[in-house]
């Protein structure tokens, strides 16, 4: 069958009766469903697989006489290393590589009729992850077959949403602990996150009590309402409209968190002598000096290239762009700055001074590894170990061309496990899995301004 990326290409004919033709989509995206389930299943399968590999490598080593400091430490680090062999080849991330082979050896060993389901394409893997995700906490195997007998039928006639309503309900009748002493243990995970979204956004989540979340959020909105009212009551007054507060209610909500988060005091949790008060918000910002220069008098006078400023983004953490309007005024409130200097053709970070003498190397290397050196691994900066490339118990040097930031994670499994890392220059390291796959990761190129003349394609 030929598939062409215009729905124009050909001349439809005039006597096609449009119902017709519906089915028939609706009947080929009917098998596509099945065929896709189908294979997803297979790679379910695929990844238990490869769990029950690293558990034979971590057994195999642990026996083989010899193995000296090749052997795998434990059989969470056997794991660790065969993920990432998938993930480096996938271009995935470890991590989730490493979840997904979890998931996969749960749903065939604790969910059969499930993965049953799923292999002859009658639910989808969204089906089965809600199925999994509710049953997950049921140990028992009579319960947890009842459970699968109940919802993989409901499953097969209604949407992954209307599923999860059930299955929550079924698991819940089918606990042998009472919610409260669950609830307790629940708590005990509660946790904030931050996830980067486009054009200078982020959002904040967090995990908490159900009544505390849904506390706050109905404070928030009754805040939001007072201050809107507070406002309509001004304009009534004679104000000139344009001077009230326009914002929406999500608008209200959202500013009133921030204000609240940023600007406010824990007073239930707050150390006798205020310290919890006086501490304020930290970010890393990587500006541009083009970008500090306000370009409207440029512009104004007609200064050739002013109107590229803009197109030059500052960066937060070093991998979340910002506008340049908050650049400045991040910029402007700072103490103390950290001056980045860069290549001007490729971008490389040369060097780093401070107005404030300190740690130079590791300043350095800070700005130059913004994020962990293992391929696909994000981890930013400030969270990272300062490693030795080369060894220095024996010989290697402190320097830049034999240090690099990791992650905890990727620096246990470099020093515990069969990956090998050589740098090879300028930074650039090379990464070699158990399996003799060579990666490269080239250090992240910071928010910049190089000669265009001489532009390389970047490393990522």
């Amino acid at each position: 069958m030929e598939i062409t990326s215009s729905l124009n290409g050909r001349a439809q004919p005039a006597a096609v009766d449009p119902l017709l033709v519906l089915d028939g989509l609706v009947s080929t995206l009917e098998s596509l469903e099945q065929s896709i389930a189908s294979m997803q299943a297979m790679r379910e399968y695929t990844l238990a697989l490869a769990s029950r590999l690293a558990e034979a490598m971590n057994d195999d080593d642990a026996t083989s006489p010899g193995a000296g400091s090749l052997r795998w430490d434990a059989a969470e680090l056997a794991q660790r290393a065969v993920a990432a062999e998938i993930a480096t080849a996938t271009r995935a991330n470890d991590r989730t590589i490493q979840r997904q082979m979890g998931q996969a050896v749960e749903l065939l060993d604790r969910f059969p009729t499930t993965f049953g389901a799923l292999a002859a394409g009658r639910i989808s893997l969204a089906h089965a992850r809600v199925i999994q995700d509710a049953g997950t906490a049921l140990e028992d195997p009579e319960s947890l077959a009842r459970y699968e007998s109940i919802v993989v039928p409901c499953a097969e006639q209604q949407a992954p949403s209307r599923v999860r309503r059930l299955a929550v309900r079924e698991a819940e009748k089918a606990q042998p602990e009472l919610l409260e002493t669950r609830h307790e243990r629940a708590c005990e995970d509660r946790r904030v996150w931050v996830t980067p979204l486009p054009d200078g956004m982020a959002e904040l989540a967090a995990v908490l009590p159900a009544a505390v979340a849904y506390g706050i959020h109905d404070r928030l909105t009754q805040m939001a309402k007072a201050h809107a009212e507070a406002s309509a009551n001004q304009a009534s007054g004679g104000l000139d409209q344009r001077t009230t507060d326009q914002r929406t209610t999500d608008q209200l909500r959202a500013d009133l968190l921030s204000e609240l988060l940023l600007r406010g005091a824990p007073a239930a949790h707050d150390t006798p002598d205020g310290l919890l008060a006086a501490i304020t918000a930290r970010v890393d910002v990587t500006v541009p000096v083009l970008t500090l220069i306000d370009g409207e008098a440029d512009r104004a006078a007609g200064t050739p290239g002013a109107d590229n400023t803009a197109q030059v983004p500052a960066e937060l953490d070093g991998r979340h762009p910002i506008d340049p309007a908050t650049a400045r005024i991040l910029a402007g409130q700072a103490a103390a700055w950290n001056r980045v200097l860069t290549d001007p053709i490729t971008g490389a970070v040369l060097a780093v001074d401070r107005y404030r003498p300190g740690e130079d190397l590791k300043r350095l290397l800070t700005a130059r590894d913004t994020r962990c050196r293992f391929p696909g691994c994000g981890i930013k900066a400030r969270k990272l170990d300062l490693d030795h490339t080369h060894d220095a118990a024996l010989g290697g040097a402190t320097e830049t061309d034999n240090l690099a930031g990791l992650c905890r994670r990727h620096h246990v499994l470099k020093h515990h496990s069969r990956w090998k890392l050589r740098q090879t220059g300028a930074g650039v390291l090379e990464w070699t899995s158990p399996a003799g796959r060579r990666h490269t990761d080239h250090p992240p190129i910071p928010a910049t301004h190089t000669n265009d003349a001489a532009k390389k394609p970047p490393p990522f």
